[in-house]
């Protein structure tokens, strides 16, 4: 649960960096005033955020309430064909090498009691935990907090300069954090971090090129 929450902040911390740094970049290259950047950047820290955030939540109930529905199930299977699900174990137990006698044994000791009963066998024939549903707020809050972490580096500088020094001083934050990025993704993959970082790098610098080309042709052509 904890590799797969750091993998999660790890990725919405991506997201968040390569939006808004693009975002930035696309709207600097028009040449606006520094209050237009700045009110675009933070925009875009708010909406990516929120929305990664609803995401999480809905993506995150809706698997819940399907664990729970499925649970729901197995417990009436339970209830109502004891013997059946009885012999579903056994056989589930066999079919990985447990000798019957033995699969036998355990799944007449689980039955004498119903809760631990029914665990194992949502585990065992469904895939999943019913003790491990998750929690959609803490994911969706976690969610916000890693994109407006991501989001938040390359607005910096608008807040303390303007024009070429805080286009600048963007890049440069952003590229040592996608850095950061890839080589935070690389102890997860088990690759090479100076692949993971030129990758997450040269992704970053491809999204901000375009984007700043697109606002240097807008800004010329509405100027």
């Amino acid at each position: 649960m904890q590799g797969g929450a750091a993998r999660a902040a790890v990725f919405g911390v991506s997201d968040g960096l390569l939006t808004n740094v693009s975002l930035i970049l696309g709207v600097a290259a028009a040449h606006p005033a520094v209050g237009v950047v700045r009110l675009a950047g933070f925009a875009g820290l708010v909406a990516g955020a929120f929305s990664m955030a609803t995401g999480e939540y809905v993506s995150m109930s809706a698997q819940r309430e399907l664990i729970e529905r499925e649970v729901a199930i197995e417990r009436e299977e339970l209830r109502r064909h004891p013997e059946q699900e009885h012999r579903e174990l056994v056989a589930l137990y066999v079919s990985r090498g447990v000798p019957r006698a033995a699969a036998e044994e355990v799944s007449t000791a689980l039955a004498r009691d119903p809760e631990l009963a029914l665990e194992v066998h949502t585990r065992e024939e469904l895939g999943v935990n019913p003790a491990s549903t998750g929690s959609p707020p803490a994911a969706a809050a976690s969610s916000f907090g890693s994109f407006a972490l991501g989001a938040v580096v390359p607005l910096l500088p608008w807040f303390f300069s303007s024009g070429n020094a805080a286009v600048v001083t963007s890049i440069i934050l952003g590229a040592l954090m996608a850095i950061g990025v890839g080589i935070a993704v690389a102890s997860f993959t088990g690759r090479s971090r100076f692949h993971a970082a030129a990758r997450q790098l040269a992704i970053a610098a491809l999204a901000a090129a375009v984007t700043y080309g697109v606002g240097t042709l807008v800004g010329v052509h509405t100027s």
